[in-house]
C-alpha cells in the first residue's frame, strides 16, 4: 500500500528535473497525477513513465502566470479527475543578474512564473480544496529565499514571497482541513547545476556542513512527507533540504 492511494495530485512545472521527480514518487506512492509544464512533449513523456505504476496521468500544457490558462487548466484537471488532493507549486525560473544591471525583463518574468504562478495555483486549487473541505499544498521555495544571493535578487525576492504566501495561506484555509508547507531546497543535482564548473561546486560543497549537492530525490521525499498524512498536523511550515547550509 502507498502513502498515496487514491490521491490525484497536480504537479507544476512536472515534466522534469525536481518537479518530474517530485510526479515520480508521488506515482509511485499510489497517486494519479496530472503534470503540468510549458514543454508538453516533455510532459506527456514524463505522464507516460507515471502511468507504469499502475495510476492515471495525463499531461497539460499551462503557462503559469496567466491566470485564464491556469483557470482553463484546473477545470480540465477537475472534468478528469474529479477532485485534486494534493497541488506541489514547483514551476519556476531564473534569469540572474547583478541589481543594477537587471533589465526590467529579467525582473518581471521571474515574479510572473515564480511568485504570481504561486498565487495563480493556489488560489484556484485552494477554492476547490476548501469546498472538499481537505487538501495538502506544497510549495516549492529556496533556501536563497532565507538567505539572499548576488546576482539573484529577483528570484530571492520570489522565494521569500513564496514562503510568506505559504504562511498566510496556511492560517486561511487551516479550519477547512488545508495544509499548506513550503519545502527550500539547497544545492540539487540537476541540469542547471551540471553546467556549473568544478571549481564552482567545489566552493558551494564546502558551505554546506553535509559536504554533498542533494538529489532531486531528496526533494521529492520532503514533498512526499508533506502531502501524505504522516504531516497531518503540520501547516504553515518550511522545510530546508539543503544539507545544513542555510542553518
Amino acid at each position: 500500500m502507498g502513502l498515496l492511494n487514491g490521491k490525484i495530485a497536480l504537479v507544476t512545472g512536472g515534466a522534469q528535473g525536481i518537479g518530474e521527480t517530485i510526479a515520480t514518487t508521488l506515482a509511485r506512492e499510489g497517486a494519479s497525477v496530472a503534470v503540468l509544464d510549458v514543454n508538453l512533449e516533455k510532459a506527456s513523456a514524463t505522464a507516460a513513465k507515471l502511468k507504469e505504476f499502475g495510476v492515471d496521468s495525463e499531461a497539460y500544457k499551462c503557462d503559469v502566470s496567466n491566470v485564464a490558462e491556469v483557470e482553463e487548466t484546473v477545470n480540465k484537471v477537475i472534468d478528469k479527475f474529479k477532485r485534486i488532493d494534493i497541488l506541489v507549486n514547483n514551476a519556476g525560473v531564473t534569469r540572474d543578474n547583478l541589481l543594477i544591471r537587471m533589465t526590467e525583463q529579467e525582473w518581471d518574468l521571474v515574479i510572473a512564473i515564480n511568485l504570481k504562478g504561486t498565487f495563480n495555483f493556489t488560489k484556484s486549487v485552494g477554492k476547490i480544496m476548501m469546498k472538499q473541505r481537505g487538501g495538502a499544498i506544497i510549495n516549492i521555495s529556496s533556501v536563497i529565499g532565507l538567505m539572499g544571493n548576488a546576482g539573484q535578487t529577483n528570484y530571492a525576492a520570489t522565494k521569500a514571497g513564496v514562503i510568506g504566501i505559504t504562511k498566510s495561506v496556511a492560517k486561511e484555509l487551516g479550519s477547512r482541513n488545508v495544509r499548506v508547507n513550503a519545502v527550500c531546497p539547497g544545492y540539487i543535482n540537476t541540469a542547471m547545476t551540471d553546467k556549473l564548473s568544478d571549481e564552482v561546486k567545489k566552493a558551494m560543497i564546502e558551505i554546506i556542513p553535509a559536504k554533498k549537492m542533494g538529489e532531486t530525490q531528496d526533494v521529492a521525499n520532503a514533498v512526499l512527507f508533506l502531502a501524505s498524512d504522516l504531516s497531518s498536523y503540520v501547516t504553515g511550515e518550511t522545510i530546508r533540504v539543503d544539507g545544513g547550509m542555510a542553518m
